[in-house]
């Protein structure tokens, strides 16, 4: 079972930016470490993890309105900074899917 790498530090740049509040990039970074957490495991079904992805994604979807309640939206600096985030565990894993596909039912 590999572990995730300890030093990367998860969506760096939303902690970075004071338009995104704290508490709710801690939401989106509870829902990458559950698939951190199942990746662990040793998954690799691209099906399995395309699943994953999808629930993470969409979850991420449902936050939308709390940003907006808190004068911020998931856009373009934490659309790239997910994505740079979901690439690096992609590659991390050896998971052959394409980061767009991954987190392909995005609506931000």
């Amino acid at each position: 079972m590999k572990k995730f790498d300890t030093n990367y530090r998860l969506l760096a740049e939303m902690y970075e930016d004071e338009y995104f509040p704290d508490f709710l990039v801690d939401k989106v970074k509870s829902l990458v470490e559950d698939v951190i957490a199942f990746l662990e495991t040793g998954e690799t079904d691209p099906e399995k993890v395309q699943e994953k992805f999808d629930g993470m994604t969409l979850a991420i979807n449902d936050l939308q309105e709390e940003f907006e309640e808190n004068d911020s939206e998931i856009e373009t600096v934490a659309r790239e900074c997910i994505g740079s985030t979901v690439g690096y565990i992609l590659e991390w894993s050896g998971i052959e899917i394409d980061v767009e596909d991954a987190i392909g039912k995005r609506e931000w």
